[in-house]
């Protein structure tokens, strides 16, 4: 027997083959429906007997198998089924010859068998016959089951009277010897008149009835006459049939322990015996159910009588026992070449025992043999059949790995050099199937919770072959997807030539079917989900929001017309478990942007194209990058910019890019350690959008305030200059109102006057202002403080030693004529050296605006400028004295006057000449005063 059954069980033993073949031409699909519904009668309940029949029917069985009937009578096909068509009467004689002309390839071994013609109708169909059965057409075919039903009675009926036939011979010494093929030759010559010759002829076919019993649904009957063979066989030595014996006992006893089955399909098989209690219920009257005694057994034969047998429970094997027995078959079997199917098949039904009891190591044994079992040449079909199965039984004992090796096995033979047309579909289809065993999932979901499960490098060969084998098919697509796949999620254990390599392929491949976020469905029905390039580049978990930073504002809806809260713009962390809401707003038709951080990974410059926003809610256009990232590189800023064309609520889901001609749906729900799915920004109704510009130039920002920019100047104490702030409407929406206000930052210098001062009417006079019209305001500047009592500039006066009323003063030359550096920033070091006595005012000045469908809803913006004046000294009163008038109510005030700057000024005072100064220049000064009290002399500094 060169064809081994892969999907033999134990309880396959007590069923009897029945070939359902075409006759003829008969369309596949049509036989192949009517073999349904033939092989859904799988057993059957004898009438007038508590027995059942069990049927394994085949649509193909190779003849040499049924040669080995004698040895195990479940391998003879004891009944045949032809199906074919038959349209006219002319073709039925013919039809009848082909029917007869199949019976003949199983003649010897043959039962009963039936004929099931469609499509004859007539006076030919209307003919009543038993072993033919017309039909009008394959649809109307009501009967079909039960004439199986009575088919298989028949099969019974002939089965039975061959079980009593072989039971009750007496023939005497005259046993017929049953044999297998390969041991005919052998015979030859033997003397047949020995002892030990007729103890062979007595064993073997105590054997051969217990499968006749076995079959015929005696199950105890069975037990009996399998011990008693293996006690005549074991004296004789007949190692092959003593296999065969043992291997009927282990099949018998497992359909008594496991009346579901062992082959694992749920619900394929009813329980024949229950229990061994109700076990007798089911045999025929009579029958003998215990453990033989060796005095049973005759010299003269088969002795029918067993009344002397006691202890039935002891005739079924028990569990442990049954393992034990398969390894003695098996043992004897591997004594012959020949049987090499035989055992083959005996390892593989011990699997499926083992597997019940769940003795996963011993099982694993019984594969391994069955590994090295040699069948001969073996065709292509049959190898990959063969590693499949061997896959599929690893699979039921929990070996998952091992599974996955055999079915890889099985998948590379599909594509054998020696095969003329090599299956990549099937190869492909096995490969998939793998999958599993190699803990490893197409899904990259499953690659982002937590540490990577499998070997890595097995993985990699995997993919690597799915790739080949998905090209090879023709199919481009699919060699993308699972490139990409491979990318994606064992980047981290590629070295750098790897990666360049894959990343070449994929860009061969992409050239001509570029990569997409679709599902692609196989036609088994699987699904390859997408597979977007989160690691191309890798973003971190922070993405800070906001609006455009040429464009920051500050918007909120009024409460009531004199209320106002303002909202910062800052950046968040995404690592909430649901949808986060900004503490900002956008603004609709104005440029936003979304702020990331990416790196890249690879050992090469890593071009991203069409990187942009994914949004729900409101309509909203993004506007893509392009970005060249230098390889290996750190953290690299990238800004994403889009238009919100509507107002409402819009959800940041993620982000697109496009790497490698893939094009990637990046969800921040699929970034590892992000649990965020979006970030809800609230988009409020159009504004108007104001630039701002000044006659200053800018400098940096006020270090404790969120501008939108600032200038800063130096005045002289008592300067006043005018800075000119020009306002462009920028924006599509016009602008309807205007608020200018000011605050003086924190400051322990006493100030005099107000230090900014602006007239605001002019520029409200050209409201509304349209888009593209501008707006200037002019602000003054006024820098009057208090310099009086500073006894640090005073001492620094000292050094000339000159003395003025009561304190030794002098002319600060040190100071006055160092140059003075304009374009020095304010704020450095060397400038607070320099002027180690300069005083410092800041303010910010806040122009809030509305208009358009905003202002209407009540939102506005608001516009901030911040102000940085340093102030420095100008005037040094170092000696003041007094001198008497011609009248007593007037004195001379005298007034020495020092220019500490280094530029010419002129002194003015009420009703007196003008005094002018030269730089570093000190007059006195004489004022005469009026007064009612007694003055001091005092000392003072401008």
């Amino acid at each position: 027997m060169s064809v081994p059954d892969y999907m033999q069980c134990a309880e396959d033993h007590q069923t009897v083959v029945v070939v359902v073949q075409p006759m003829g031409i008969v369309p596949e699909d049509q036989f192949f429906r009517i073999y349904k519904r033939i092989a859904s009668v799988s057993q059957v309940s004898i009438r007038d007997s508590q027995r059942v029949l069990f049927i394994r029917f085949r649509h193909h069985y190779p003849p040499e198998n049924n040669e080995w009937g004698d040895f195990q009578t479940h391998r003879k096909v004891v009944g045949l089924i032809s199906v074919t068509s038959c349209t006219t009467a002319k073709e039925w004689p013919q039809t009848s010859d082909r029917f007869h002309g199949q019976k003949e390839v199983f003649g010897s071994t043959l039962y009963d068998s039936r004929l099931l013609v469609f499509g004859l109708q007539g006076e030919v169909a209307e003919q009543q016959r038993t072993d033919v059965a017309f039909y009008p057409s394959y649809d109307d075919c009501p009967d079909v089951e039960k004439r199986v039903e009575d088919f298989v009675e028949s099969i019974f009926i002939v089965l039975e009277s061959k079980r009593l036939d072989r039971a009750t011979d007496k023939s005497g010494d005259k046993i017929q010897m049953l044999c297998v093929p390969f041991e005919k030759k052998d015979f030859v010559g033997l003397d047949t008149d020995s002892r030990h010759y007729k103890k062979r002829c007595q064993g073997r076919m105590r054997k051969h009835v217990g499968d006749l019993c076995l079959q015929a649904g005696m199950l105890q009957d069975a037990l009996v006459h399998y011990h008693m063979a293996v006690e005549l066989l074991r004296s004789v030595n007949d190692f092959l049939w003593l296999g065969a014996a043992l291997e009927g006992l282990c099949s018998a006893s497992v359909i008594f322990h496991y009346p579901g089955g062992t082959a694992g399909k749920s619900g394929a098989r009813k329980p024949s015996v229950s229990s061994a209690a109700d076990a007798g219920k089911r045999h025929r009257p009579g029958a003998q159910e215990v453990l033989i005694d060796p005095g049973a057994l005759t010299s003269s034969g088969i002795s029918a009588d067993t009344s002397a047998e006691i202890g039935r429970a002891k005739n079924c094997l028990s569990q442990e026992d049954i393992i034990e027995k398969y390894k003695e078959a098996i043992s004897y079997y591997g004594k012959y070449k020949s049987a090499g199917v035989i055992e083959l098949e005996a390892c593989i039904k011990a699997v499926r025992v083992l597997a019940i009891q769940k003795r996963a190591m011993e099982a694993s044994e019984f594969l391994q043999n069955a590994v090295y079992i040699n069948l001969g040449q073996l065709s292509e079909e049959e190898k990959i059949q063969r590693y499949s199965v061997l896959s599929e039984l690893y699979e039921l004992i929990g070996f998952q790995r091992k599974s996955a090796f055999f079915k890889r096995v099985a998948a590379m033979q599909c594509v054998a050099p020696t095969i003329p047309e090599p299956g990549w579909k099937a190869c492909y289809k096995l490969l998939l199937e793998t999958l599993p065993g190699y803990s490893l999932s197409l899904d990259p979901k499953d690659f982002s919770k937590g540490t990577h499960r499998g070997w890595a490098a097995v993985q990699l060969r995997l993919l690597h072959e799915l790739v080949y084998a998905s090209r090879r098919m023709g199919n481009p697509g699919l060699s993308v997807r699972h490139l990409s796949f491979l990318l994606q999620t064992m980047l981290d254990f590629l070295s750098d030539q790897e990666k360049k390599e894959v990343t070449q392929s994929l860009e061969n491949y992409t050239s001509k079917c570029p990569g997409g976020m679709e599902v692609i469905s196989l036609p088994d029905g699987l699904k390859l989900s997408p597979v977007p390039f989160t690691k191309l580049p890798i973003t971190p978990l922070s993405i800070p929001l906001g609006g455009l930073s040429s464009h920051k504002c500050r918007m909120d809806k009024l409460n009531a017309f004199h209320s106002l809260c303002i909202y910062t713009v800052c950046c968040f962390s995404l690592m909430c478990v649901c949808v986060c809401v900004a503490d900002f707003q956008w603004v609709q038709g104005d440029v936003c942007e979304v702020q990331l951080m990416v790196y890249n990974p690879m050992p090469f410059e890593l071009r991203v194209e069409n990187m942009g926003l994914l949004t729900s809610g409101v309509d909203f256009e993004s506007l893509p990058a392009a970005l060249s990232l230098p390889a290996e590189s750190g953290l690299y800023p990238v800004t994403l910019v889009g238009v919100p064309r509507t107002a409402g609520n819009i959800t940041i889901n993620g982000y697109h890019t496009s790497v490698f001609g893939v094009s990637s749906d990046c969800l921040l729900e699929g970034l590892v350690g992000v649990k965020s799915s979006g970030c809800m920004v609230e988009v409020v109704p159009s504004l108007p959008r104001l630039q701002l510009c000044t006659s200053l130039p800018r400098s940096a920002h006020l270090s404790s305030e969120d501008l939108s920019t600032s200038v800063s100047l130096q005045l002289f104490n008592g300067e006043t200059q005018q800075l000119t702030i020009t306002l462009e409407n920028i924006g599509t929406e016009t602008l309807n109102t205007l608020e200018l206000t000011s605050k003086t930052l924190s400051t322990k210098e006493k100030l005099f006057g107000e230090f900014l001062t602006w007239d605001l009417q002019d520029a409200l006079s050209h409201l509304p202002l349209k888009s593209g019209q501008s707006v200037s305001i002019p602000v003054n500047i006024s820098a009057k403080l208090d310099f009086s009592g500073q006894e640090s500039l005073l001492n620094d006066l000292n050094d000339d030693g000159i003395s003025v009323t009561g304190l030794p003063v002098s002319s600060p030359l040190r100071q006055v004529l160092k140059p003075r550096t304009e374009n020095k920033p304010v704020g450095s070091d060397a400038s607070k050296n320099e002027f180690n006595h300069v005083k410092t005012l800041e303010a910010v000045l806040t122009f809030k605006y509305s208009g358009g469908a905003g202002q209407v809803e009540g939102y506005y913006r608001e516009l901030s400028l911040g102000v940085r004046v340093d102030v420095e000294p100008s005037v040094f009163f170092t000696r003041v004295s007094t001198l008497p008038a011609t009248s007593t109510r007037q004195c001379h005030l005298l007034l020495d006057v020092f220019n500490s700057t280094e530029h010419e000024l002129t002194l003015s005072a009420k009703n007196n000449q003008d005094l002018v100064l030269h730089a570093s220049e000190c007059q006195r000064y004489t004022h005469t005063h009026t007064h009612t009290h007694t003055d001091s002399s005092f000392t003072g500094v401008m």
